[in-house]
């Protein structure tokens, strides 16, 4: 039987989540991709969440992408990060069970995403990767993401050099606690990376033929 492209989740909770699902016909892994903030427009459509998809699934790698909770065609209202930790949790176990128990699943996320991830991955120890894009390090403390400092060089940081949400500083002092980390910077972009999407997918290219197709 084909999986469904346009799959709905199901939340512990009882929300159905709208989502999307790129399955190549011998999947070399999976990544589940979380978008930016409900509140300011984030979906699952945002460039940069498709961008990071096409990447992946150009790699050979399945992808599933989602809607959080009160966005689009998902039901239930923003959990202020909280609830949404529930949705992501929804999306590896559906990509765990479509890809199977034997290839590697990452979870990458975006500024919000990205929150959410560092959240949840830490639970997951058979995580083969994490990626955060843009984490929004001005609104967090750096102590929100050290629980992703056990996997060393297999999480990947991108962020643009201009990214005001994401400052230089505050970076700085997150590579302090993740000081195994790969961490990127993209010369020029901003947080919403216009005119670097580009670079952005070959920093995670990069970062996924080392650590999931390696």
């Amino acid at each position: 039987m084909v999986p469904d492209p346009a799959p709905t989740l199901t939340t512990q909770d009882g929300v159905a989540l709208e989502a999307r699902l790129h399955l190549p016909q011998a999947p070399h892994g999976g990544v589940v991709i979380c978008h930016p903030h409900p509140l300011y427009g984030g979906d699952m459509e945002n460039p940069v969440v498709v961008r990071v998809a096409e990447v992946f699934a150009d790699l050979g790698l399945a992808t599933l992408r989602f809607n959080f909770r009160g966005v689009g065609r998902s039901t239930g209202v923003h959990g202020d990060g909280v609830a949404e930790q529930v949705d992501a949790e929804a999306a590896l176990a559906r990509l765990r069970s479509v890809i199977g128990d034997t290839r590697p699943l990452a979870v990458a996320g975006y500024s919000f995403g990205a929150a959410v991830v560092a959240t949840v991955a830490p639970r997951h120890a058979e995580l083969a990767g994490v990626v955060l894009i843009a984490p929004p390090l001005a609104r967090l403390d750096v102590g929100h993401f050290a629980g992703l400092n056990p996997l060393g060089s297999r999480l990947l940081i991108v962020v643009g050099g201009n990214d005001e949400i994401c400052p230089a500083a505050a970076l700085t002092r997150l590579t302090e606690t993740l000081p195994h980390a790969t961490v990127h910077v993209i010369d020029g972009a901003n947080h919403f990376f216009f005119g670097k999407l580009y670079p952005l997918g070959e920093a995670v290219a990069a970062w996924a033929r080392a650590c999931l197709l390696a």
